[in-house]
């Protein structure tokens, strides 16, 4: 087992494009996800987690999650 987390290999090319939107055309049903997941209040809609608390390792969002 390792000890410490390994970092990216600094001279590493890019895999990717610098924006992950560039893979999702205007046109995709996950825009509407998303824009229908921005739009709810998730603290009132009774996730856990909406507000995050100041300790511990940060988590993803819950709104992060629901668009999943």
């Amino acid at each position: 087992m390792k000890r410490f987390i390994e970092a990216e290999d600094r001279k590493q090319v890019t895999l990717l494009p610098e924006c992950l939107d560039d893979f999702v055309a205007e046109d995709n049903p996950v825009r509407i996800i998303e824009a229908f997941v921005e739009e709810l209040d998730l603290a009132s809609l009774g996730f856990d987690g909406a507000m995050p608390s100041t300790t511990g390792r940060p988590s993803y969002h819950p709104g992060v999650l629901l668009k999943i």
